[in-house]
């Protein structure tokens, strides 16, 4: 395995987690950059690196992994001062190489498509990366990287990650709220939430083994009135539940009726 010099610039979940793994790859921590000196010194020391919120690079830093919010990202890559081959690869989902300034040569995207939450270990085994870059050589590094922490490279362009961030969306964050949600209704009852944990465990699981379009349950898809209008009642306290939940089941009975 090829053992890479690398930096980061930006501390977060996503940061923490690909250096870190990185770091137990093998791989060289040389400098963590971060405005905030809440989490970029802790992990550095972790790493046995540098810790700085200046964006100026070592010379010997072979990739740069950029891991800030969205909106920071154009003024963060403008700001960058490293040696003119460095490759610098940023984590966004939705983002493709155009913000990237002329003068980064090497350009790259290295997405990794899971959640990460601070101190929640993921497996990288497996995990899908969805990768562009500027040109051959970041390609062959971005997936050499990719590899080193066992995860899979995907070359997907700009439109079409974007789509894909979309659905994450949707069976991650999306999935989390219904799941907060339901957490809450469970409470008005007096009973524990951990009543639900099988009945989830089964419906991820059922979904994945027979696809989500063939394990749909429930009222909506059986459009059963009269129980749907009882809970409605029932959620007559949250005028913004109620709402969500016609407009789910409505979602539902038209999918069923297409396929």
């Amino acid at each position: 395995m090829i053992q890479y010099n690398i930096s980061f610039l930006g501390a977060g979940n996503v940061g923490e987690a690909l250096c870190r793994e990185m770091y137990s790859s093998g791989h060289n921590i040389e400098i963590i950059v971060s405005e905030s000196g809440r989490n970029g010194p802790s992990l550095a020391d972790s790493c046995n690196a540098m810790w700085s919120n200046d964006y100026i690079f070592p010379q010997s830093t072979d990739i740069i992994i950029v891991s800030v919010p969205d909106h920071e990202l154009k003024n963060v890559l403008d700001n960058i001062s490293c040696r003119k081959d460095s490759l610098v690869a940023h984590t966004a989902g939705s983002i493709g190489l155009e913000v990237f300034p002329e003068k980064i040569i090497h350009r790259g995207v290295f997405y990794p498509l899971q959640t990460f939450s601070k101190g929640k270990k993921i497996n990288f085994n497996g995990l899908p990366f969805l990768l562009e870059s500027s040109d051959k050589e970041s390609s062959l590094i971005l997936e050499a990287l990719v590899e080193s922490v066992k995860g899979k490279a995907y070359f997907v362009d700009i439109e079409k990650r974007k789509v894909l961030h979309l659905a994450a969306v949707f069976v991650c964050n999306f999935t989390n709220h219904m799941l907060a949600v339901g957490k809450d209704i469970s409470s008005i009852s007096g009973l524990s939430f951990d009543l639900l944990f099988p009945l989830i465990n089964e419906t991820i699981s059922k979904a994945l083994d027979n696809g989500p379009e063939n394990s749909q349950t429930g009222p909506a898809v059986r459009n059963d009135q009269n129980t749907i209008e009882k809970h409605l009642e029932l959620l007559s306290f949250s005028p913004d539940l109620r709402r969500i939940y016609i407009e789910m089941t409505k979602s539902i009975i038209t999918y069923n009726k297409k396929s």
